[in-house]
């Protein structure tokens, strides 16, 4: 499960936008508010978000435990 709230923050951080990230990893816009809302992103998507926002340890965003 997505930390979502830390995946924006991470993203704000580095001056982008959610539409720039999507696009980016080749999904829409529209698929990354769904995926994000839902918590979920296939191992491509994390991998090239991983490398695009150049997360050192991507473990607290992209693998949350549920509570």
């Amino acid at each position: 499960m997505i930390n979502t709230d830390e995946l924006r923050g991470i993203i704000y951080s580095r001056g982008l936008t959610q539409a720039k990230v999507a696009k980016s990893i080749g999904i829409t816009q529209d698929s990354f508010y769904r995926k994000m809302k839902k918590r979920l992103f296939n191992s491509d998507e994390i991998y090239n978000m991983i490398d695009l926002l150049k997360i050192d340890d991507p473990t607290p965003v992209f693998f949350m435990h549920k509570n």
